[in-house]
């Protein structure tokens, strides 16, 4: 079985390189890194609305750059910081997987950047498809 991994993740403070991929694929799963509302090396937003979309965005750029779309993403798994954001975030997330909505888990957790979600998938798709 072969192992592909895309790329180091590049968004690290003043765009270093951070020890991770930001996904890996093998055998027709795509494991997704967690995203957060990052766009070159900075949180963008203050709000769950706002950080939802861009983490959410940043997750689907990847899935499209290997190949998959929301329709493959068969497990997400959600960071909030303050979980009183699940209603808020849920009504995003739905907007985006709400035709092929996962599985999913969804945890409160202080996050290792200042954000306020972050979000990782598992995506599957037969190899050869």
């Amino acid at each position: 079985m072969a192992i592909k991994r895309y790329g180091a993740e590049k968004s690290g403070a003043g765009g270093q390189n951070l020890p991770f991929a930001r996904a890996v694929e093998a055998g027709g799963f795509l494991f997704v890194s967690g995203q957060v509302a990052m766009k070159d090396g900075e949180i963008i937003g203050t709000g769950i609305v706002e950080q939802t979309h861009l983490a959410i965005k940043n997750v689907l750029a990847i899935l499209a750059e290997a190949g998959y779309g929301p329709e493959h993403v068969v497990k997400c798994g959600v960071w909030l910081d303050d979980p009183r954001d699940f209603w808020s975030f849920n009504a995003v997330y739905k907007s985006y997987f709400g035709a092929h909505p996962p599985a999913r888990s969804t945890v409160e957790s202080h996050l290792m950047v200042d954000a306020k979600v972050e979000i990782d998938c598992i995506a599957y798709k037969p190899p050869g498809a």
